[in-house]
């Protein structure tokens, strides 16, 4: 909903130094939170920036900073691990990942990661949100807002997701309740949110939604139940689908896209 401000009498207009507008002077004299400034950089989520603060990661003008309280401006010399960080531009981007491609950036032992398929045109320094397996595809979400990215993998703001999986055999009817009744794994039980045959004809592929965002989720709770996964499809991420992208493109999220991911509408 548009803020209007009530009528009254127009303010006087105020001069500007030449060159130089008020608003600009505000902007690089204001002053935010260290975790706040780290996060905007990219580099991580608020709550994974107060850790690197509390681990002595973090230097402010040479010097190591734990005060997870204290404020900087766009002028300060900030760095993680000597790497000095800067206020990017946000970006925002939907890939349709392909197999054999990993989505950890820093995996020295990975022949390809999604980065990998962004080419070289794009400036800004962008992280996958949460992972998919080498094996994986579809639906992966790449940006450098940290705040965005802490909210989308943080358990308690349950985003959905949804998988086509395919099976090595029909799978069972009396399976797909084991699945919405909770399998347990690893001492935690993982409840799928709904779970169905995803081809009349077919059923050896399994449309699943959950929430979990545990490692290898969907693949280990079919096993658990004795099945292998041939394939494995991820085909809706906290309100974003492949539609009309073809594996292997990109493509920069919409205003409208962008809004709901914030607002947190999926």
């Amino acid at each position: 909903m548009e803020n209007r401000k009530p009528a009254g009498r127009p303010r006087p207009k105020t001069s500007k130094p030449p060159g130089k507008s008020a608003a600009g002077t505000r902007k690089a004299d204001e002053k935010i939170r260290l975790n706040k400034f780290i996060a905007n950089s990219g580099v991580c989520s608020r709550r994974d920036a107060d850790e690197h603060i509390k681990n002595g990661l973090i230097t402010v003008n040479g010097k190591t900073v734990t005060d997870m309280g204290i404020k900087v401006s766009q002028d300060d010399d900030i760095r993680y691990r000597n790497k000095r960080l800067s206020a990017e531009k946000k970006v925002y981007i939907l890939m349709n990942k392909p197999k054999d491609y990993v989505t950890t950036v820093e995996d020295p032992h990975a022949d390809k990661t999604v980065l990998d398929l962004l080419g070289s045109d794009l400036k800004e320094r962008v992280y996958p949100v949460g992972r998919l397996d080498k094996a994986t595809t579809g639906v992966l979400l790449l940006t450098n807002d940290g705040d965005l990215t802490g909210k989308l993998t943080h358990p308690k703001y349950k985003r959905r997701k949804i998988y086509h999986v395919f099976l090595d055999r029909p799978f069972a009817k009396n399976d797909l309740f084991k699945l919405t009744e909770g399998i347990e794994l690893e001492d935690e039980k993982i409840v799928a949110d709904a779970v169905s045959y995803a081809d009349a004809e077919d059923r050896s592929q399994i449309g699943i939604e959950l929430h979990s965002g545990q490692n290898r989720v969907v693949r280990r709770m079919f096993e658990k139940l004795g099945y292998k996964v041939k394939k494995l499809d991820r085909v809706y991420f906290a309100g974003l689908t492949k539609k009309n992208l073809q594996r292997g493109k990109w493509r920069f999220l919409s205003d409208k896209e962008i809004s709901m991911l914030k607002r947190g509408i999926f």
